[in-house]
């Protein structure tokens, strides 16, 4: 399966998510795809609506100490819902979607979601740090928000301002 990246402004990014409500060989496929697709593109996480997929799924994939993302440590998470977020962090987020901008946002320090693996089971996760982050990141895509939209107005006004000119130079190049 071939897939890229929607990159903003693309409206698509806009959407929101639709369950899934079957766990088949093309659910499976997908996830299957979704996981090398991010490592090659420089991810530790992806929402399937982030490929054009506009279901409640992602992948994500933590690196450990040394950087590497183990294929154990990948976590398949379809219909997440979160049930408790604690505390108060900012981590500087990057998203694929939006290529080269990188921003520090507030994010809740610790999460609880539930959520259903590939075959439909039900789990859920504790998490903290990094990994609550790229969470509640992947769940935002779910709902058409993206990090650029947690900045505040002159963080966001400067997005704007470095976006345009990113896309004028990329004019300039080709």
């Amino acid at each position: 399966m071939k897939l890229t990246i929607v990159e903003y402004p693309d409206k698509r990014l806009r959407q929101i998510s639709q369950d899934v409500k079957v766990f088949d060989e093309k659910l499976h496929n997908l996830l299957d795809a979704m996981h090398p697709f991010m490592i090659e593109t420089n991810g530790i996480g992806l929402a399937a609506i982030q490929v054009n997929h506009p279901i409640r799924a992602l992948v994500l994939n933590l690196p450990d100490e040394e950087g590497e993302q183990h294929p154990e440590n990948l976590l398949e998470i379809i219909n997440p819902v979160l049930t408790r977020k604690e505390g108060e962090t900012t981590y500087q987020e990057g998203c694929l979607s939006v290529p080269k901008f990188y921003e520090d946002v507030k994010r809740s320090d610790s999460v609880t979601i539930n959520y259903q693996d590939r075959h439909g089971n039900t789990k859920t996760l504790d998490a903290d740090g990094l990994l609550a982050i790229a969470i509640q990141h992947e769940m935002d895509h779910l709902e058409g928000i993206l990090f650029i939209d947690r900045l505040s107005y002159s963080r966001r006004k400067k997005f704007e301002k470095e976006y345009k000119r990113m896309q004028k130079e990329k004019k300039k190049t080709k």
